[in-house]
């Protein structure tokens, strides 16, 4: 499976502490493993998949995008807070 990763995607992952990452790189090898886990959107945010998890009980979310069966681009990692309008205004 290649997974790919936008700009804004890196750029969140960059602040976070090793435990954090540890916790997002397992929703990763989960999402990598089965990419239908995640919620699919509709309307203006058709085509890309939101999954959650939680690091240190905060509720966090990854949105993604299934390119074909063997790769998936990362968009954006944050905590659920202002989640939708920071995506929405990345794409």
């Amino acid at each position: 499976m290649k997974i790919t990763q936008s700009p804004s995607f890196a750029r969140s992952i960059k602040k976070l502490h090793s435990n954090q990452k540890k916790s997002l790189d397992r929703a990763v090898k989960t999402i990598a493993k089965n990419p239908a886990i995640g919620e699919e959107k509709v309307g203006d945010l058709a085509g890309i998949a939101i999954y959650k998890f939680k690091i240190n009980n905060l509720e966090w979310l990854i949105a993604y995008r299934v390119i074909t069966k063997k790769e998936i681009k990362l968009l954006v990692a944050g905590p659920h807070e202002n989640f939708y309008r920071d995506l929405k205004r990345g794409l």
